[in-house]
């Protein structure tokens, strides 16, 4: 066998990897941040994110049902739920066990409409431009999430009382299709915590949060970079987060005061573009304990 046939070996071997087993390597990342008052019980945040559901993914839609497990005392949603017309009923069903517990949510762009072929390698040297083709029935699953446990953040706020904490949130709809309305966001000053939840990560986001006193902000959208490399990371974020900030969590500076911010990499991506790579779905199980 020559060298040249050995390359294209491994190079398949790869592809078919990426596209397969690294995209089903489902897992739940632990975090925790110090933000809650002193003697504050812990909290623990289910971050789910991107989602991108088609109805086919049996393993992902499985993965979501046992999430209860983690016995979360919040959910975040930050939207992408949706990755094809017919999402709705199997990403409902997926989530149903978690719509009992208290959480708040977001859209992201593919929560309102279907996805298209995009080149991959534009994704590269700016963030992808939304499309507005095929409409969804978005209502019908936010509605569902509204009639039972979850308060939609889209430009809107609200105030939950979560293991005896007042969490006061604020939210955007999504940043990356101009759907932010920085002007609505408006927190409660007598809560014992802000949190900011948006989809997408853009600075001017992160910074209007922070401006409005948030202690922690949840994001998506960025997959994690999707692709990512040993000792590089991500070659992208699909926004203005610098790559190096394309998951996890990260701590931001603004008039001598910080916002944490975590990203979570999602459990999925556009159906046509079936790749991760060093990169495992996720979802984030983030303990918010007291500060020291």
């Amino acid at each position: 066998m020559t060298a040249l046939a050995i390359a294209l070996a491994v190079a398949l071997a790869i592809g078919i990897y990426a596209m397969t087993f690294a995209r089903w390597r489902f897992t739940v990342v632990e975090a925790e941040a110090a933000v809650l008052p002193a003697g504050s019980r812990p909290i623990r945040v289910l971050h789910i994110s991107d989602i991108h559901m088609a109805p086919w993914q049996r393993r992902k839609q499985a993965f979501i049902k046992v999430l209860g497990s983690l016995q979360p005392h919040l959910i975040v949603n930050t939207g992408d739920n949706l990755g094809h017309t017919d999402a709705i009923e199997p990403t409902l069903s997926a989530l149903g066990p978690l719509l009992d517990v208290p959480g708040v949510f977001v859209n992201g762009s593919n929560d309102y409409y279907a996805p298209r072929f995009k080149s991959p390698i534009a994704y590269l040297f700016k963030p992808s431009t939304p499309h507005h083709e095929t409409a969804l029935q978005t209502e019908i699953m936010t509605s569902t999430f509204e009639s039972l446990s979850w308060k939609n953040l889209n430009n809107r706020n609200a105030v939950l009382d979560i293991a005896g904490t007042k969490i006061s949130f604020i939210g955007v709809d999504d940043a990356h299709d101009d759907l932010d309305d920085l002007d609505a966001l408006n927190s409660d000053s007598s809560a014992d915590l802000i949190i900011g939840v948006t989809h997408a990560p853009y600075r001017r986001v992160i910074e209007a949060m922070a401006e409005e006193r948030a202690d922690i902000i949840f994001a998506g959208h960025t997959h994690g970079g999707q692709v990512r490399f040993p000792f590089i990371g991500s070659l992208t974020t699909n926004c203005d987060l610098p790559n190096k900030f394309s998951k996890g969590m990260s701590a931001w500076a603004f008039d001598r005061r910080v916002v944490l911010l975590n990203v979570c990499a999602g459990l999925g991506n556009s159906i046509f573009a079936p790749i991760r790579w060093f990169n495992r779905p996720e979802v984030r199980l983030v303990t918010l304990v007291a500060k020291n």
